[in-house]
């Protein structure tokens, strides 16, 4: 592998594969509905959260899902299950998860993941790092790419509430029950992908 060998070209598609997987635009409505719910969002903490996911998954992704006898498809069920739940609460109104008002309690469990660092972000990163290693390109791109979009995330959370004044309560509620259900297929189709490949 030539570690000194840097293409921007690479990188650029690195970047927009992790970000299409993240998809931080098509998630503020939800976001903002979970910032209404906590009072507020730990923007740093939740960055740092999924980047330590994302990295930890870039060095020890397969070893970490079995040391817990996992797969990627059975931790992709697993997302796809917090995400239907989530999109439930955008088209109906309702509560499902009830968070206390303590934004600490929001920023792991459901914004860092998996709305951010979800199945689908962190197995897309060990599928990059499993390409460029065959390949025998330059890994640190994909930790290049990784930092950038995490910027990219933490410049959202900070815009959150201009983005709202931007938009009006109104045109949110019609947003957010539009990418409700954007979400809601976008979880059944994840747990259908990867149910019957989990192997029981």
């Amino acid at each position: 592998m030539d570690l000194l060998k840097w293409e921007w070209s690479e990188f650029f598609a690195t970047f927009v594969s992790i970000f299409a997987v993240i998809d931080i635009l098509g998630s503020i409505p939800l976001l903002i509905t979970l910032k209404g719910k906590m009072g507020d969002i730990r923007s740093f903490y939740v960055v740092l959260i999924s980047g330590v996911l994302m990295i930890l998954f870039f060095f020890l992704g397969r070893p970490f899902l079995n040391l817990f006898g996992l797969n990627e498809h059975s931790f992709a069920v697993g997302g796809a299950i917090v995400i239907f739940l989530l999109a439930l609460e955008m088209v109906l109104g309702r509560d499902i998860f009830h968070t206390d008002e303590n934004p600490k309690a929001g920023t792991l469990v459901p914004i860092a993941f998996p709305l951010i660092a979800g199945a689908g972000t962190l197995t897309t990163i060990m599928s990059l790092k499993a390409t460029f290693e065959t390949k025998g390109k330059n890994e640190m791109v994909i930790l290049a790419a990784i930092l950038v979009n995490l910027i990219v995330v933490y410049i959202v959370l900070k815009s959150l509430d201009w983005i709202q004044k931007v938009i009006g309560n109104s045109g949110l509620i019609a947003i957010r029950k539009f990418f409700g259900v954007m979400l809601l297929a976008i979880s059944i189709q994840i747990f259908v992908k990867n149910f019957a490949l989990i192997g029981f």
